[in-house]
């Protein structure tokens, strides 16, 4: 579902990921509030919303989308590399964070990865949060209880890293990450990598 108020922009977005085989685009809104109208006969897998949109902008769009238990995935695209709005998309629910300015081949690797329950964001971006992680020396009872090698994996996480880029750079199989993984959420008494990437900006460990 592509939810823009851009209609060129949607256009284009559309016949890009008509070039896919296994995507296609099932339905467009331009505005947040017929996104949210049509979102649950659309039934998507994923949404890619626009962020600065007239009347009910991104943010709020996605909160509302969350708040009524919409629970496909959700990737904010756009042009805004404000920090504030990265962490405050990631608060609400977003499954990832994607820049306009992105080449088309790497819009739709992030989107197929989002589909796959990836954390996806902008190169850029893992930069900004990654910054806003360090800018706190404060950890917390509940960080503490993490293993040397659990608090890797969650920086890995936060960043958007793949299990199988996880494993490669330390070392370990995919299959030990996911049991690593499996830990930590429970530790922090956590879900999905998304909401431990989540925990982790708002909490601004240093990993």
């Amino acid at each position: 579902m592509l939810v823009d108020d851009h209609p060129l922009l949607r256009k284009g977005l559309a016949q890009l990921i008509s070039l896919e085989d296994q995507l296609e685009v099932r339905c467009e809104a331009s505005t947040g509030e017929e996104a949210i109208s049509l979102v649950t006969s659309c039934s998507p897998d994923l949404i890619l919303l626009d962020l600065d949109m007239k009347g009910m902008n991104g943010l709020d769009t996605l909160r509302k989308l969350r708040q009524a238990k919409i629970t496909c995935k959700i990737v904010m695209f756009t042009v805004s590399d404000n920090e504030t709005d990265v962490l405050q998309a990631l608060k609400f629910g977003a499954d990832g964070y994607l820049l306009k300015d992105s080449e088309p081949e790497e819009v739709i690797e992030k989107i197929s990865k989002a589909i796959d329950g990836e954390l996806v964001l902008s190169a850029p971006l893992s930069q900004i949060i990654a910054r806003s992680i360090q800018q706190s020396p404060n950890t917390s009872s509940v960080f503490e209880k993490l293993t040397k090698r659990e608090v890797e994996i969650l920086r890995h996480i936060t960043l958007g890293d793949s299990n199988k880029v996880i494993g490669r750079v330390l070392g370990i199989t995919e299959a030990t990450v996911k049991v690593h993984i499996k830990n930590l959420l429970k530790k922090l008494s956590l879900r999905t990598r998304v909401e431990a990437a989540v925990w982790a900006v708002k909490n601004k460990i240093t990993l």
